[in-house]
């Protein structure tokens, strides 16, 4: 496409206009905003801003005492763009643009592409070159591959309120590179989720209501003190999740609200644009050059800032037009529908493009519905995400922990339910900020009993999610016993970590972390309906659940057996298909964990009593609220003598020979033809989750 006229040094070409009015100009960063730049041999900034409906632009700076009228920026006609280069500014210079509005009125705003923002409460972007920064993290960087299969254990944490200095002053992104990192590894996390660190003014929006979209909070530093942090995570071995909010946007004066004097990034259907109970405005999902900025902004997180996954927020409050709205607040789509059919083609191409760039990306929806096929690959009508926060799960099961024990035997179904949806998408399951605030309670401060009983209900608790199905989440505090909710303004209360209960339970987190990385079978098939099978899920009046998690290898299974009961059950029996030895690998109870120390430690060998539909059981002594994890000890192979032929084993030359009367069966994923294209195709790599079967999980009664 050839070029059209340029305004004096324009960079635009015909093309990049064209992209960003189309919808898929998927780095408008690069073109839009403040750019250090030489230009007829003088060093200068381009600066370049979308306005279409401005009479006038100028550029607002110290120098002109904030009034752009004699520093213009030139319009491209026929374009909707502002754009001039500034001889002699340096990155570090603060400025705003001068809009005059279609009405003749004058603002000032901050320009939607800074890459930084001046120090809340001051709103002026600032000039930053985000060149020059030289990144470490190319070995991890290189092993990354699909996460279906592997451990993903994530800690949630606000940056402003995990540590803070004596004085109540904030740590910059370097220095918590010092804190942070050797923290995750002694916990034995495998990605850190930051709460939203794009630009907001309110510190008690946690960053949910931003106005800076591709500008990194200055709260904590500078864009290269981020890319520190995030380069130092990864030498660590540790990966990194950012919140991200494409949902809404904050409504303050300086940001993107009526940008250039009419609704631009917003709908201008106050129906669709008003989330009422947020006091926010919600993007014009149909709006093209909305997807161009929204999607740009994706791919600037994971490539400027090395960013492995983003948690995409409040993803239910786009696809329904009715959110948290009254009647009289929406209206329905063409079709008569709730559906906001225009956010959900914006996912759909989000989360496309996304993973045509970086295909190993994790994509999170916190999407709290219903809604089908939310980690369904895009052309099987999905939308495309890979993880779904399980908000089902957590609900269901934190009503339950929260239960009296008397009242458990009639809840039971809330801890069997979450089996029956549990492969219907790729889930994790979350234990995030927004259960720990706003008079919810701390998750010890939820458990009913006692104080001992407490600590043992929250190890329960972290228990139970281990062993579930899905990758996990846990918001910080949660890992020791925070007693007070979330607080949201000071740091949590390390203090605690002085008393034993407090230390004993962070030290169970650790060893409950440790387990998870080095068992298989708690990770490697969280998607596959053959990974996960009841024992017995029936044992409501005794408040007792036991099932199976298995990994790919025979030997990698684990048998867990939860009592939620503050009752000590003798003589407990299980069905158990192999039999053998059963070594106990973990127990909730262990005393160095806090607990009474009162279980058996020793291996338990199988008796020949059926139970459960099985031909063999263990009998068992479950301690008062607790959780015991067994694993079979694999028989010992006979070593070989030298110089001594082994002579193959009826059953073993029968297989091979193809005379046995078993069924042989061969796995799909071991066949020497590899894939075919229609699987490949049902995977919805690069487009989101790969697919389950739609078998139930096996139950044995």
């Amino acid at each position: 496409m050839e070029n059209m006229n340029k305004a004096p040094g324009q960079p635009l070409s015909a093309e990049d206009i064209y992209l960003f009015h189309e919808g898929t100009s998927y780095h408008s960063h690069r073109m839009l905003g403040a750019h250090p730049a030489v230009e007829e041999g003088e060093e200068g900034v381009r600066f370049t801003v979308w306005a279409p409906h401005a009479q006038a632009v100028g550029l607002a700076a110290d120098w002109n005492n904030w009034n752009g009228e004699k520093d213009s920026l030139y319009k491209i006609p026929d374009s909707g763009f502002w754009t001039r280069f500034f001889p002699g500014i340096r990155s570090g210079t603060f400025y705003k643009y001068d809009m005059t509005g279609p009405g003749g009125e004058r603002f000032l705003k901050a320009d939607p592409y800074a890459f930084q923002s001046e120090l809340r409460p001051a709103t002026a972007s600032v000039v930053s070159d985000l060149a020059g920064y030289v990144w470490n993290d190319g070995p991890w960087r290189r092993k990354r591959k699909a996460p279906y299969r592997k451990p993903l254990n994530i800690y949630e944490i606000h940056f402003g309120t995990w540590r803070q200095k004596e004085d109540g002053t904030f740590y910059t992104y370097r220095e918590m590179a010092d804190l942070l990192i050797p923290y995750l590894k002694e916990m034995h996390y495998t990605h850190v989720e930051f709460m939203p660190l794009a630009e907001h003014p309110y510190d008690l929006s946690w960053g949910y209501q931003g106005t800076g979209y591709f500008a990194v909070t200055s709260r904590y530093g500078t864009p290269h003190d981020f890319m520190y942090l995030v380069d130092a995570l990864h030498q660590a071995d540790v990966g990194v999740i950012l919140d991200w909010v494409p949902s809404h946007f904050a409504k303050d004066a300086h940001g993107l609200r009526q940008f250039d004097g009419t609704p631009l990034f917003e709908y201008s259907d106050a129906y669709k644009a008003e989330k009422p109970g947020w006091g926010t405005l919600s993007f014009d999902f149909g709006k093209p050059e909305v997807r161009s900025f929204l999607i740009s902004n994706a791919l600037f997180w994971l490539d400027v800032f090395h960013i492995d996954g983003l948690r995409v927020d409040a993803v239910t409050s786009m696809l329904r037009l009715d959110f948290e709205k009254q009647e009289g607040q929406f209206q329905r789509n063409e079709n008569g529908g709730l559906e906001n059919t225009e956010a959900i083609a914006f996912l759909q191409q989000l989360n496309t493009v996304v993973f045509s760039y970086f295909p190993n990306t994790l994509m999170m929806a916190e999407e709290s519905s219903a809604w089908p096929g939310v980690t369904a690959p895009v052309h099987e009508g999905g939308l495309g995400f890979n993880y779904k926060w399980n908000m089902g799960w957590m609900n269901d099961t934190l009503d339950y922990v929260e239960t009296p024990f008397e009242q458990r035997p009639g809840r039971h179904h809330l801890l069997t339910f979450p089996i029956a949806y549990a492969y219907s998408e790729n889930y994790a399951l979350p234990l995030s900020h927004d259960e720990v605030v706003h008079g919810k309670k701390s998750l010890l401060s939820k458990m009913p009993g006692d104080y001992g009983q407490k600590f043992a209900g929250l190890r329960l608790l972290l228990g139970y999610q281990m062993t579930h199905p899905g990758k996990k989440l846990l918001f910080m505090g949660g890992e020791f016993g925070q007693f007070i909710e979330w607080k949201d303004q000071e740091q949590l209360d390390w203090l605690l970590l002085e008393y034993e209960s407090h230390r004993s339970l962070h030290r169970y987190t650790a060893e409950l972390n440790r387990l998870y990385l080095n068992e298989p079978a708690l990770w490697e098939r969280d998607h596959e309906l053959e990974g996960y099978q009841w024992i017995t899920p029936h044992d409501n009046t005794q408040s007792v659940i036991s099932y199976l998690r298995k990994g790919k290898k025979a030997g990698d299974t684990l048998v867990v057996i939860i009592n939620f009961q503050p009752v000590r059950r003798e003589h407990y029996r299980i069905g158990i298909a192999k039999a053998g030895t059963y070594v106990p690998v973990f127990c909730s109870e262990d005393s160095q964990y806090g607990g009474s120390g009162e279980f058996n430690a020793e291996p338990v060998q199988t008796e020949k009593i059926p139970w459960h539909e099985q031909t063999c059981s263990l009998e068992l002594t479950l301690p008062p609220l607790s959780m015991l994890i067994y694993k079979r000890e694999q028989p010992r192979t006979k070593k070989a003598v030298p110089g001594k032929e082994s002579k193959p084993s009826k059953r073993s030359a029968a297989a091979k020979s193809g005379k046995s009367g078993e069924t042989i069966r061969v796995s799909a994923s071991k066949a020497k033809e590899g894939p075919t294209a229609e699987t490949q195709k049902r995977s919805g790599r690069g487009t989101g989750r790969k697919p389950v079967t739609e078998d139930g999980p096996r139950i044995i009664e």
